[in-house]
């Protein structure tokens, strides 16, 4: 079954990717807090649910023991989520799911882990791979205006899932920790969907009084699809860590690969041959890294 699991996850994950960029228009200021939105009440429900349904004794206190990883998770989506407004899926996704190597970076520092050889040629991989798809990420068409090109030139783009990455990263490293000596997955995971629950009802509190802005349901229908297709993400993705961590671990790390082939099928996003190669090599380390 855990490779079911897996597979489910990497479609589920690799959907997500693809209604987020839906769900985030360039036009729009507010389309990031507008996503959070949905993920918090999604994920809120989730954990309400969870706890009604299975009698799982919860812990409110954990909530706050595990408020600075929940942070730090919750920060780096949102600003993937603005990130998405001015890069495309193809790029951003591989960029944003190299976190694994900043984990592996914190770990040899702070933990004194050891890295293989292999480890470090993927870090290294990885790492020169997001320096070259800031230097190449420019319009591949003439088409575009000019403050289209300077949103998606360079580092300006990049910025955002490079952001993602090290924050994300430095989100797992914490988490590791937290579940080694506080508390276990299920309060963890319960805790974290709790806090986004909150952090969502506050931006749906800052857009609607203070922003004055509309949020009209029929409107939010790629937003809302992808809260749930992160959640049910969510759900198999524990499943198969549970069942066979060793082998889908690796697998689920490269779930990039769904959101590229959905970005070129159905947003038609095209990169030159160079970008592809790249991004195909980071994506290589990001699965190595996973099964080391």
């Amino acid at each position: 079954m855990w490779f079911i699991y897996t597979i489910v996850t990497i479609i589920l994950w690799g959907g997500t990717d693809l209604f987020y960029k839906l769900g985030s228009r360039r036009e729009d200021n507010y389309s990031h807090l507008k996503i959070t939105i949905f993920v918090g009440m999604v994920m809120g429900i989730h954990a309400i649910v969870v706890l009604l349904a299975t009698g799982t004794e919860f812990q409110p206190l954990n909530i706050i023991r595990y408020l600075p990883v929940s942070l730090l998770y919750i920060l780096s989506m949102i600003i993937g989520y603005v990130g998405l407004r001015y890069i495309e899926l193809s790029i951003a996704s591989p960029v944003g799911n190299s976190s694994g190597a900043i984990a592996f970076i914190l770990c040899f520092i702070f933990l004194k882990a050891q890295m293989t050889v292999v480890q470090i040629a993927a870090v290294a991989v990885v790492s020169v791979g997001i320096y070259l798809l800031a230097l190449l990420n420019q319009p591949t068409d003439n088409t575009k205006t000019e403050k289209d090109k300077r949103y998606r030139t360079g580092a300006m783009a990049i910025i955002f899932p490079v952001l993602y990455c090290i924050i994300d990263g430095v989100g797992t490293f914490s988490d590791a920790l937290i579940l080694d000596r506080v508390m276990d997955e299920t309060q963890a995971l319960i805790s974290y969907e709790l806090t986004f629950l909150a952090v969502g009802i506050l931006s749906f509190i800052y857009l609607r009084v203070i922003k004055q802005q509309q949020i009209l349901l029929f409107e939010q229908k790629p937003r809302l699809v992808a809260a749930v297709l992160e959640t049910a993400g969510q759900v198999f993705y524990v499943r198969a860590m549970a069942t066979n961590a060793i082998l889908a671990a690796p697998l689920i790390a490269c779930y990039s690969i769904a959101s590229i082939l959905l970005s070129r099928i159905f947003l038609k996003e095209k990169l030159s041959i160079t970008q592809y190669v790249i991004v195909a090599a980071v994506v290589i380390a990001i699965g190595i890294l996973g099964f080391e």
